[in-house]
């Protein structure tokens, strides 16, 4: 059954608690805000399996990844003894490593947008960029005991969508426009 009525009066429950909490709770928060980014993902991996010109075949399965990591880290947030490996952290960075290799090297900011699939990759980016404040709030509330694993998963997620959203650009052949300030 797809509901079953026991959150009507804006009450939820978590693995680690038998009280219920609000809806309106940090950790609610943080796991809705990590199911939004889950969620965008899947929008983003849907349309490049439809064949989004230019976008590296691996980008499916680091996203399809990148979702499953965001199951374990949400479980953990709900208070089950789940954690991201280390080794995770390690195969992000070794990414982004590779991805910085074939760019430009970063002088300033840029503004997002340079193609559809990279604006996409760049909103998923700052999507991350908030669970990982939610998450943190969840940890420095001590509701949730949060590893400092998943707390630097989330950190290098983010780094590896920017990665990836300026790779996407420039595969498209299209410079990236930095901010005038004016």
């Amino acid at each position: 059954m797809l509901y079953t009525r026991k959150g009507d009066k804006g009450k939820t429950k978590i693995f680690h608690c038998k009280q219920s909490l609000s809806k309106s709770s940090i950790v609610a928060e943080a796991l809705g805000t990590l199911d939004e980014v889950n969620s965008f993902l899947g929008v983003i991996k849907a349309k490049i399996n439809q064949g989004e010109p230019l976008i590296d075949s691996d980008v499916s399965s680091f996203l399809q990844k990148m979702q499953e990591n965001l199951f374990i880290i949400q479980a953990e947030v709900s208070g089950a003894s789940k954690k991201i490996n280390k080794k995770e952290i390690l195969k992000i960075e070794k990414i982004i490593n590779t991805i910085e290799k074939k760019l430009p090297p970063i002088k300033t900011f840029f503004i997002s947008g340079a193609t559809e699939i990279s604006a996409q990759i760049d909103f998923a980016r700052t999507l991350v960029r908030r669970a990982e404040r939610r998450v943190v709030e969840v940890s420095e509330e001590g509701l949730v005991k949060v590893s400092s694993s998943t707390l630097s998963y989330l950190n290098r997620l983010s780094s590896l969508l920017y990665a990836l959203a300026r790779q996407e650009a420039f595969k498209s052949g299209i410079n990236e426009t930095a901010p005038s300030y004016k």
